[in-house]
């Protein structure tokens, strides 16, 4: 979410005032021969604990689903400037991972919390011509890397090694960029992604115009030539399969959020911000599955 989104957010959250809206209903257009996840149900999602991201974990066996927003920052990172939460994700083997950003500086963070419970910062330098905005991570599969992504319009993606999982790793060192997954087709305010399988993302777009596949809020496949490695770029071929939900009680602009995958019931969720007061009362997680 961008620093005008959270001013808004902020605003809606401290003015406890009551509102009458119109209901009005904001449905998807009709799904085309390529979509494939249909929705089945919805959770109301929490505008200060559940508002940026959600991932599922695995390790240990039973544990409950995660959430980010506003509500979920530390004061201790938030009091050190690190006061934006992106779309989290967790490795299958216990690793716990949030991408932080700060208003303005040259790094972002990443937070892990390993399997034992304890909490550790790794900090990444942007390289030349990259975004300061931290929107995401996504875990791929073998665990050793890990995708993030750029908010705003962009034909790629950046991975990294894995941090707490990935050897190479350390708190007290730069967390470098080691590769890039070119896109053939630019997307636009990716707001999460999550593997499918080693090969195959599913991403939610907080695009507003709908210029680059013709509808607003879409639910993105990439499809990638190989699973990241870090020694090597690989390509990502993008398909826009459908838009994202967009129903609340009050109008104006709706802010797709994160994505999770739960590969062990193959449930796909995706957090949508309603406009407006309607953040309080109607933001939705919606729950997919695959037709």
């Amino acid at each position: 979410m961008p620093l005008r989104a959270r001013q808004r957010c902020h605003a809606v959250l401290a003015t406890l005032v009551s509102l009458t809206a119109t209901a009005v209903l904001s449905a998807a257009p009709p799904a085309s021969a390529a979509d494939t996840w249909t929705e089945v149900g919805s959770d109301r999602a929490d505008p200060l604990t559940e508002s940026q991201g959600l991932t599922s974990v695995e390790v240990p066996a039973g544990s409950a689903n995660r959430y980010t927003g506003i509500g979920t920052i530390p004061v201790d990172l938030s009091s050190r400037g690190w006061n934006h939460v992106g779309d989290p994700d967790a490795s299958y083997d216990g690793y716990y991972v949030e991408p932080y950003q700060a208003d303005s500086g040259t790094a972002k963070m990443f937070r892990v919390q390993a399997p034992s419970g304890t909490w550790s910062e790794y900090v990444h330098t942007l390289s030349s011509g990259e975004a300061l905005n931290n929107s995401w991570v996504a875990i791929s599969p073998g665990g050793q890397w890990m995708l993030a992504g750029e908010y705003g319009t962009m034909s790629r993606l950046l991975v990294f090694p894995t941090p707490g999982v990935n050897t190479s790793t350390s708190p007290s060192a730069n967390l470098p960029q080691a590769s890039t997954v070119n896109l053939d087709h630019a997307v636009r305010d990716v707001q999460g992604c999550d593997f499918v399988t080693a090969t195959q993302l599913l991403c939610s777009s907080d695009d507003p115009a709908g210029t680059l596949f013709g509808i607003t809020k879409p639910l993105l496949q990439i499809d990638l030539s190989a699973e990241p490695n870090g020694t090597a770029n690989v390509s990502g071929h993008v398909t826009a399969l459908r838009q994202l939900p967009l129903r609340s009680s009050c109008t104006g602009t709706f802010e797709a959020e994160g994505i999770d995958y739960d590969r062990r019931d193959g449930t796909l969720r995706v957090i949508v911000v309603s406009p407006g007061f309607c953040v309080l009362t109607d933001s939705k997680t919606y729950r997919f599955t695959k037709s």
